[in-house]
Formats: structure tokens, C-alpha cells, sequence
């Protein structure tokens, strides 16, 4: 171990759907009721500009009643003090004969203000009451008025008093009681206008609350799951987006053009795989070839020998060589056959399959490039493992693409060994080989696309990227580890049938 290092690169499963899923799922996406995210926040905003507007408009009703009250208050106030001055000289004149018509002239001013603001203290103490406070002050300004007459009796003059008396102090009474009552109406308008405000700040506290629950509902959680879709699409898992709510809104829309890309991707996944799979079969060209041009050179021999010595050879003799070829002819077109079968374009259907005859079957269309290279092959594959739910013609290219990578890396001479076995759940298989190995700083970028170490025109890229695509979609994992100077291994982890079959089912 000395002198290396060891790193291991692992591929998370992920799920993959065929076209036509995608296309239902598309369907049920936009068969829901659209209930659009701008109609939904210009509902909440509506309310919110609703209820401010009630608040504005209550705010407003009590300020001008406050208003009233307030100019109800100066213009009492006025009256007030001009029935206290008639009330002082009044005592006055009752005292030391003096003031009266000073206590008249201040009761004629009061009058003529009540009347001249009729209009804003009957709209606070009501119409009755007005007129009664009006009475009383002309009857009031009358008996002063009375006073006047020289010829009046002591009786009738303190009856006049008494009288005077009685009216300035009902006045002044009615007045102060009055403006004591719009006081304490003011204090409680004052307190329960305190009360709204606070209520309404509670309120909008709830709204914000509410309505922040709503943008997180309706927005922002919406989004981080279409970030997390993001993500997972980049690293290759492309299972659609499913309905998540019971109507559609402009994310639905967004879900439909993402699957609508998924698609597209999906489409050129399955183009990109047939595409990486002529790739492999240029690679093996010169093995083919020499595959190919023995049984051909031996056939062409057989038929030569023949044709010059027909008339010579004992019917055993012909028998025998046509036999040979024959047997020649079956050696070229399994060859044939073998390159046909992997390089045909069919439906990826998962089906139960042993996972030793699929290595066995890939071994044979690299034999002829491990002799010509000179490797030496080692097999471990265990007997009796359990099988495993995949496509043949999938998995063939994984482990070809794996075995060309191990012979390229070695170059001449070496060693590819391959081991098969049951870990758990899984059945997994290491391809091993003696080259080089990885450099640390290449081990993140082996899966990505167009990512090669290998010289220009030796290679495109695609095939440990399209490798993992194709373990993704049977629900495994593959992973790498690489020890420099010492080789490097591939591990292929695929679940068993039965566990494949319960995660198709999983949502």
C-alpha cells in the first residue's frame, strides 16, 4: 500500500422512468384545477389592503368626532366663562348695587356665541338639549334685563333675585355637566381607539405570520424542491416530477417544462448509449477482424485444397473438410452474432437474468483483444448467486466498456481479473486489472461525460459516464478504487431481483 493511494468513488441509485411515464405523468400534471400563485398573493393582498382601508377609514371617523368633541369643548369653554363674568357681576349688583348691565352685556356675548355656534354643539349634545340650554339662558338674560326697572318692590325684587340666581346656576351647571360627559366620552373614544390600534397591530402580527406561511407554502418551499430536482438531475438521476398538490400553479407549469426536458435528455441518453455502443465496437475493429480472418483464411484453404485435389480425396477425406469448414463458418458467425446482439437497439426492459452469463457472453467479444495484448484472464465467478433484474444487452456494455478500459490501461501484458460474488443484498462484481492506475486528482471527474485521460482519438469520453446511466437505471451503484502502481478496480453493485422489484414499486 506503501507509495499509493486508495480513494473510492461511489455512485448513488437513482431512479429512471421510461418515456411513456413521463407522458402520463405530464398528463395528470396538467389535468388539475390551475389556481395560479399571482391570483393567490393578490387575494391576500386584497384583504390586507381591505382591512387597512376599514382601519383607515374607523381612524378617521373617531379623529373627527374627537375633532368635534374637541371644538365642541372651546366653544362651551367661551360660553362658560362669559356666564361666570355675568355671574360675578351679578353678586355684584346684588352686593353693592353695581356691574348689572356689565353682568347683561356679558349674558347678551354669551347668547350670540351660542348662536353663532349652534351647529357644533348641537351635533355633540343633541338638538333638546341645545334648546334647553338656550331657554334657560334667554330667561336668565330677561330677569337680569328686569333688574333695570327703578320702580320694582323689594318683594318682587327678591323673588327676581331667587329666580336670577336659580337660572345662572342652572346654566353654569348644565354647561360644566355637559362638557364633564364629553370629557369622559373623549377618555373612552381615547382608550378604545388605544384598544383598536393595539388589536389591529396584533392582527397584522397573525396576518404576517399567516401570510409568511403562505409565501413559504406557496413560494419558497415550492422552490426549494425544485432546487433539489435541480440537483438531482445533475447528477443523472432523471425521474420526472410528480403531481405534489391537488391544483396547478405557474410551478406546475415549471414541472411540466422540466419533465418536458427530461424527456428530451432521456431520449438522448438512449441515442447517447447506442452511439457509445458503436464507439465500443469501432475499439474492437482489429480483434473482430483477426476473429473474423482466421476462420476465413482456414475456410478459403479448406476450399482450395479441395478444388485442386477433389478428384483425388476419398469421400471420408471430403467429408472431413467440409466438416472443418463448416465448423469454421459456425466460429465466424458466432462472432458475428455476438456483435449483432450487443449492437442491436431495443427497449430497455428489466428481466431476470444471471449475472455470470452475462459476464461470460462479454468476455468472448474481448477474448481475441486479450490474446492480442497478451493479459491473462482470471475468473472468479461464483456458483449458484441469486439473480439479478436487468437488461443483457445494458449490462454487456457496462462490463465491455470496463474490460476495453482495463486492457487499454495495460497496455501489454497483465492481468484482468473478474470476481464475481454476494454481499447482502447485492450481487456484485469487480473487474480488476494491473495497470497504472487512477490519479487522485482524475478520481471525481471519471463519471463525468467527455471526461477521458486517454489520448486524442483513443477514446470519447462516454463510456464510464454512459456505464453509469445504465447501472442508475437498474437501481445499483458502481464504484472505483485505485492504488497507483498497483491497478485499479471497478465494482458493479446490482440489488437481487426480489429487492429490484420492491424498489420499482417505491413512489
Amino acid at each position: 500500500m506503501s507509495g499509493g493511494f486508495r480513494k473510492e468513488t461511489t455512485r448513488q441509485q437513482s431512479g429512471s422512468r421510461s418515456i411513456s411515464e413521463l407522458d402520463d405523468i405530464q398528463l395528470a400534471l396538467q389535468e388539475r384545477p390551475h389556481v395560479s400563485i399571482r391570483a393567490r398573493i393578490t387575494a391576500v393582498f386584497t384583504i390586507l389592503f381591505l382591512l387597512m382601508c376599514a382601519v383607515t377609514v374607523s381612524a378617521v371617523i373617531l379623529l373627527q368626532r374627537v375633532r368635534q368633541k374637541h371644538i365642541f369643548f372651546e366653544k362651551v369653554s367661551s360660553f362658560v366663562f362669559e356666564i361666570q363674568q355675568a355671574r360675578r357681576f351679578e353678586k355684584n349688583y346684588f352686593l353693592y348695587g353695581t356691574n348689572l348691565h356689565d353682568a347683561i352685556a356679558n349674558v347678551h356675548v354669551a347668547r350670540e356665541q351660542f348662536k353663532k355656534n349652534k351647529k357644533d354643539v348641537q351635533a355633540v349634545i343633541g338638538e333638546k338639549k341645545l334648546n334647553a340650554m338656550f331657554q334657560s339662558l334667554e330667561t336668565y338674560q330677561d330677569k337680569l334685563e328686569k333688574l333695570l326697572d327703578r320702580h320694582m318692590e323689594g318683594t318682587q325684587k327678591n323673588k327676581l333675585e331667587s329666580a336670577i340666581r336659580k337660572y345662572g346656576a342652572q346654566i353654569l351647571d348644565d354647561a360644566q355637566d355637559t362638557m364633564e360627559r364629553e370629557r369622559v366620552t373623549i377618555h373612552s373614544m381615547l382608550q378604545v381607539s388605544t384598544i383598536v390600534a393595539l388589536s389591529f397591530l396584533g392582527l397584522m402580527v397573525v396576518l404576517l405570520v399567516v401570510f409568511g406561511g403562505f409565501i413559504t407554502q406557496a413560494v419558497l418551499r415550492p422552490l426549494g424542491r425544485f432546487m433539489r430536482y435541480a440537483d438531482r438531475i445533475g447528477k443523472g438521476d432523471f425521474s420526472p416530477i410528480t403531481p405534489a398538490r391537488k391544483y396547478r400553479d405557474e410551478f406546475s407549469m415549471l414541472a411540466i417544462a422540466m419533465n418536458q426536458m427530461l424527456r428530451e435528455l432521456l431520449r438522448r441518453h438512449q441515442q447517447l448509449i447506442q452511439s457509445e455502443k458503436m464507439a465500443v465496437v469501432g475499439n474492437l475493429t482489429s480483434g473482430i477482424a483477426h476473429e473474423l480472418n482466421n476462420p476465413l483464411n482456414n475456410i478459403g484453404l479448406s476450399v482450395e485444397s479441395l478444388l485442386d485435389g477433389f478428384e483425388d480425396y476419398r469421400p471420408e477425406q471430403v467429408r472431413h473438410i467440409l466438416e472443418q469448414i463448416a465448423t469454421q463458418v459456425d466460429r465466424a458467425s458466432g462472432t458475428v452474432r455476438n456483435l449483432l446482439d450487443f449492437t442491436r437497439k431495443e427497449q430497455q426492459l428489466l428481466t431476470s437474468l444471471d449475472i455470470n452469463e452475462v459476464i461470460e457472453a462479454t468476455l468472448k467479444l474481448v477474448e481475441n483483444e486479450l490474446n492480442l495484448a497478451d493479459i491473462d484472464l482470471e475468473k472468479d465467478l461464483a456458483s449458484g448467486l441469486p439473480r439479478v433484474s436487468g437488461n443483457p444487452r445494458g449490462l454487456e456494455q457496462v462490463f465491455l466498456n470496463l474490460f476495453l478500459n482495463a486492457i487499454q490501461a495495460m497496455g501489454e501484458q497483465g492481468k484482468l481479473k473478474v470476481r464475481s460474488y454476494r454481499d447482502g443484498e447485492w450481487v456484485k462484481v469487480d473487474v480488476s486489472d494491473t495497470g497504472p492506475g487512477i490519479e487522485e486528482k482524475h478520481m471525481k471527474h471519471l463519471f463525468d461525460p467527455f471526461f477521458t485521460t486517454k489520448e486524442p482519438g483513443k477514446g470519447t469520453g462516454l463510456g464510464l459516464s454512459v456505464s453509469q446511466g445504465i447501472i442508475d437505471e437498474h437501481k445499483g451503484r458502481i464504484t472505483v478504487s485505485s492504488i497507483m502502481g498497483q491497478g485499479t478496480t471497478f465494482t458493479i453493485n446490482l440489488p437481487l431481483a426480489a429487492i429490484q422489484e420492491s424498489l420499482e414499486k417505491m413512489p
